[in-house]
């Protein structure tokens, strides 16, 4: 159906991409529409679509694994780590060398860090608000939502959330009712049974990271682990990295509430995914003058489970998006993920950037940049930080 590309050459498109792809996973998504379906035609938009819906579907990053999944079927798996290597590599120098900027320059109470917290408020209320109207049109999942959202400001535990993100599914599964979609033909480049060994190996991988915390390993270990087991359960969109992420690296003592906030602030200015924000924790925790190979480290572990999943679906979405019960197991998880969000929103984000009303105040003007003057969000951070900086 489509004739083959040499991985170098999709390595040099998807690094443009990666330098120039601002706005969020949406916006990545328009960005490759526009580059990868009209201008280069390298697959149809049949196809483009059924590949979102796939992404979607799988937990982890959809437009990366967008990515990955559009390089693999041009050039084998080859091709597929060189869409994500070209996508991800701005992005994670920049937040490797803003890494060193915090660790070297700066404490997270100066006033340019606290601005980076405040806009964070901002960037997740909008994510919460927009997640919910798309994932909560009814009552049952608003209802689920907020359950969630109790549920996980009560017991913020990385074991509670992956319950939650279960028992969510299952009531999904059995009462919501949803019509399957059918879809395109994908033509993949993977096999069935070569599928089936990267759905083990993924499998493997993420029952070893959820088996790492209960035993004594080495700290490095028991963060690459909490990187898997991120990379593997974001489900709904980037921002769901920040519940996922904070019980490994704050409620462990790896860092402190302030500068993983202030890195989650930075990564909403930079282009590419968001994930790339492991790259800056990687580094700090590491510190430098070598963490830039923890930040390499935390950046491939994240990653991974998205290559291993979408490697394992390829061959079979055709199937599995028809089945009504696997839409509605998703739509229940989903529901979830927004009420986990909401938590995230208060704990650690409000509590660790609202200090006094001025900061009230600057939130509330970077919701309505954002949601409702569509102001570039790279650009409100800027401002915010600018605005901080002031302040301090």
């Amino acid at each position: 159906m489509f004739s083959s590309l040499s991985p170098l050459y999709i390595f040099l498109v998807f690094l443009r991409l990666g330098l120039t792809s601002f706005g969020g996973p949406v916006a990545h998504l328009g960005y490759f529409r526009a580059e990868l379906v009209e201008r280069r035609r390298w697959i149809d938009e049949a196809t483009y679509a059924d590949l979102i819906a796939l992404c979607q579907f799988l937990p982890g990053p959809a437009s990366s694994q967008v990515g990955i999944a559009i390089g693999t079927i041009r050039a084998g798996l080859f091709g597929g780590l060189a869409a994500w290597l070209g996508f991800t590599l701005p992005s994670a120098l920049l937040m490797i060398g803003f890494a060193y900027g915090v660790t070297l320059l700066g404490d997270p109470a100066s006033g340019w860090l606290r601005g980076l917290k405040v806009v964070v408020v901002a960037v997740v209320a909008q994510a919460v608000w927009q997640m919910a109207q798309r994932l909560c049109p009814d009552r049952l999942r608003a209802s689920m939502a907020i359950v969630a959202a109790v549920i996980m400001v009560i017991w913020s535990d990385a074991r509670v959330q992956l319950i939650v993100i279960t028992l969510s599914g299952l009531i999904g599964w059995r009462f919501l009712k949803l019509n399957g979609i059918g879809s395109s033909i994908i033509k993949s480049p993977v096999t069935p049974r070569t599928g089936l060994i990267f759905g083990v190996l993924f499998t493997g991988l993420l029952v070893g990271a959820l088996l790492v915390p209960a035993l004594n390993v080495h700290p490095t270990l028991t963060l690459l682990a909490g990187m898997v087991r991120t990379g593997s359960l974001v489900f709904g969109g980037g921002h769901v990295v920040l519940p996922l992420l904070e019980p490994v690296v704050v409620e462990s003592g790896l860092l402190n509430a302030e500068t993983f906030i202030a890195g989650y602030g930075a990564a909403q200015a930079v282009p590419g995914p968001l994930l790339s924000f492991s790259a800056y924790i990687g580094t700090v925790v590491a510190a430098p003058p070598g963490g830039w190979l923890g930040g390499v480290l935390t950046l491939i572990a994240i990653f991974l489970p998205s290559f291993l999943l979408v490697w394992m679906a390829l061959p079979f979405w055709a199937a599995l998006r028809a089945r009504s019960d696997a839409q509605a197991a998703l739509a229940g998880i989903n529901a979830a993920v927004v009420g986990i969000l909401l938590a995230a929103l208060y704990q650690p984000v409000i509590t660790s950037a609202i200090r006094d009303p001025v900061d009230v105040a600057l939130a509330l003007a970077a919701f309505a940049a954002l949601h409702l003057w569509y102001i570039p969000p790279w650009l409100v951070v800027f401002a915010c930080a600018l605005i901080g900086a002031i302040r301090g």
